[in-house]
């Protein structure tokens, strides 16, 4: 299992950088340690944002919110720590074959909102999994490479660190995808036969 120390002193690595850091939450003091703890953060929401990982996805019975709505039906209150919208549900959907048309928007009050037509609604959602034990290992690594290749322009000065940046992003781009494959694999959903009657349509 890496930690989030491991995962920094990897990308610290990949760039170059000898030092290790023993804490970034917080930070022991390194110029390496404050600039991992500034970009951690960003590099674990953004691979988090881009695909729906089995480890992070949620389902959440959503709270009504009694506000306009406007032109939709219901007002439902986002759940905390979510990070990317997946599917609005009936409360008895099997699957996000039943999602429903929905809106996102934020009130004035910076209020995160989900305005849809559908009552009782449940969310299939992406969290904020801050848990490194849940993280896969080819999660890891491409987090690594993410992280890395923010670290680099600012570690590294110059045409080096630009360099040495976009070399580490084409490497997380590659461990990305291999990380999304064997993610889509861990799942076995079997589409649903239709009904004779309606096959014979």
């Amino acid at each position: 299992m890496a930690s989030e120390v491991d995962i920094s002193n990897l990308a610290l690595s990949r760039i170059g950088d000898e030092a290790t850091v023993s804490s970034i939450n917080p930070a022991e003091g390194s110029a390496q340690a404050e600039h991992c703890a500034r970009f951690y953060p960003l590099a674990r929401d953004s691979m988090l944002e881009a695909h729906g990982w089995r480890f992070a996805t949620r389902r959440a019975v959503l709270a009504a919110l009694s506000i306009s709505t406007w032109t939709w039906s219901y007002a439902y209150a986002m759940p905390n720590g979510l990070i990317r919208v997946l599917a609005v549900l009936p409360p008895d959907a099997p699957g996000d074959a039943d999602t429903q048309r929905y809106e996102t928007e934020t009130d004035g009050a910076g209020t995160p909102i989900i305005y849809t037509d559908q009552p009782s609604a449940t969310l299939r959602y992406i969290a904020r999994v801050t848990d490194t034990a849940k993280f896969s290992p080819l999660f890891v690594d491409a987090l690594a490479w993410l992280l890395a290749s923010y670290l680099a322009g600012t570690i590294l000065k110059g045409d080096s660190g630009v360099k040495i940046a976009t070399a580490c992003l084409n490497a997380y781009q590659t461990a990305f995808s291999a990380a999304k494959v064997s993610d889509a694999n861990q799942r076995n959903v079997r589409a649903q036969a239709a009904a004779p009657w309606i096959r014979g349509r």
